[in-house]
């Protein structure tokens, strides 16, 4: 069992890591500072997960997982602590792009934390992949509010709305 834990805690920091220069490239090509801002927030949460994945797989792999404590892990923010309002929105087709591809991760570790949480037998890994699947559903929920409102105006700027 051990031997599948440490595989699977192996494939979260990966799936963090991605998640972390996905984060690092929307931050580059955002043209408003508060927009840049948010995506660096994502960013800095993504390596705060992959630290906590690694002190698990650490202690997981020198036998030591009975040793690893979550006392420290704040919970996830709660929906809307972004302010997605001053997203660029005379560039509303490439920004459709970039939060449907964040909806598509974000959905995606929900899952894959969701499962993890399922096949692990140690409390404490259980605990977290809890965590990590509440705060990338988090993240999920925020950029579904703001794609649905950029797909409705990238459809007005087509002509496609109101059909």
């Amino acid at each position: 069992m051990r031997e599948q834990e440490i595989k699977q805690v192996k494939q979260a920091i990966l799936n963090e890591i991605e998640g972390y220069e996905f984060y690092k490239m929307a931050m580059k090509e955002a043209k408003s500072p508060q927009v840049k801002d948010a995506f660096k927030m994502l960013a800095d949460e993504e390596l705060k997960h992959v630290e906590w994945l690694q002190e698990y797989f650490d202690k997981l792999k020198n036998g030591e997982e009975d040793d690893y404590q979550l006392s420290t892990m704040p919970n996830p923010p709660s929906p809307g602590i972004f302010k997605w309002d001053t997203v660029d929105r005379d560039n509303a087709g490439i920004a459709v792009s970039v939060f449907g591809i964040g909806m598509q991760m974000e959905k995606s570790s929900v899952a894959f934390y969701n499962e993890a949480a399922k096949a692990t037998d140690h409390p404490e890994a259980k605990r977290l992949y809890e965590i990590l699947a509440k705060w990338e559903q988090t993240h999920y929920e925020q950029f579904a509010n703001e794609f649905d409102n950029l797909q409705k105006e990238w459809w007005s700027e087509q002509g496609y709305a109101p059909y």
